[in-house]
């Protein structure tokens, strides 16, 4: 499938793709990770009048000659919210042409957002989303049925369509987020770090505010390793233009190809730093390195959380 086509995807193609990406990342595992996550048995107890004999274990009654249900321990199903940076950098790279491996960062953070939500339609967890750029642009709370879930399959398909040139203040829009989910929830926020306004302090603010309730916080960094990390490009000249703010800077790449890795390395680093204080999820994402990592990192929160 080449981009163009992902750029046509509407609710239901997305939808199909979803369930495609879960069932190999299923078959990809040697044990389903999905097992015991629903409900699992934990006990007998004495059956008592009145009650439905739905979970009667008949095996026993037929060795014991008492009546005897089967209790289940089920987990309590979670309420999800999905964050989505639909700002202007997120745009990066240009996928003119490209294949549907390459998606740029805002495909594929619709891509996993997408998966998630079959995940959680199999785990029978309530699901909201938001997205935002320089304003707003979607929210819907949390629920769980499929009505629902084929609206949010649809701001998804919309993200995917769209382009953008909107500069954000990330952390202006997570307040407004934060104040809308009221009930304890796992979020997860898909973004890649950039912002106009270089106050990081502000940015770890907002998200300390989406703690805020005892909610759990995943943060995704969604980033190109190639270009953004390792600063993959040959060495002819280059204009290097910021998509958000419009500055420019002409270069060559290898005269700054190893000060340039150092400095992101060492921006990710303090991230990650500030996320561990503030006891967020801090999960770095290369673009091309598949949803594995995403899909994987919500079952291993769900575990924590419930």
């Amino acid at each position: 499938m080449n981009i163009s086509d992902v750029q046509k995807i509407d609710a239901l193609n997305l939808e199909l793709l979803a369930k495609s990406i879960v069932e190999g990342f299923i078959s990809g595992m040697h044990k389903s990770p999905f097992h015991g996550f629903s409900v699992e048995f934990s006990e007998h107890k004495l059956y008592n009048t009145g009650e439905s004999t739905r979970h009667v274990d008949w095996k026993l009654y037929a060795k014991t000659d008492k009546l005897y249900t089967k209790k289940y321990e089920e987990e309590t199903n979670l309420r999800c919210h999905i964050i989505v940076d639909n700002s202007a950098s997120m745009y990066y790279p240009d996928t003119s042409n490209k294949d549907f491996d390459n998606l740029n960062k805002i495909g594929f953070s619709a891509f996993a957002a997408a998966a998630l939500i079959e995940i959680f339609k199999r785990q029978r967890d309530a699901v909201g989303l938001s997205v935002y750029s320089n304003e707003y642009d979607f929210y819907a709370p949390e629920k769980g049925n499929e009505r629902h879930r084929k609206l949010l399959y649809n701001e998804l398909a919309k993200v995917l369509r769209s382009t953008s040139s909107a500069a954000t203040n990330t952390y202006s829009y997570l307040h407004n987020i934060a104040n809308k989910i009221h009930r304890r929830s796992l979020i997860f926020l898909f973004t890649d770090m950039f912002q106009t306004d270089v106050d990081q302090q502000q940015l770890f603010d907002a998200l300390r505010h989406l703690k805020f309730n005892k909610h759990e916080l995943v943060v995704f960094h969604t980033y190109d390793g190639k270009k953004e990390f390792n600063f993959d490009f040959d060495n002819a000249p280059k204009k290097f233009v910021d998509v958000e703010t419009g500055e420019s800077i002409n270069l060559f790449a290898d005269n700054f190809a190893d000060k340039y890795k150092e400095l992101v390395q060492q921006y990710f680093k303090d991230i990650e730093e500030v996320c561990i204080q503030y006891q967020i999820d801090y999960v770095p994402v290369d673009i091309h390195e598949g949803f594995g990592k995403v899909l994987t990192n919500y079952l291993v929160s769900r575990r924590k959380f419930s």
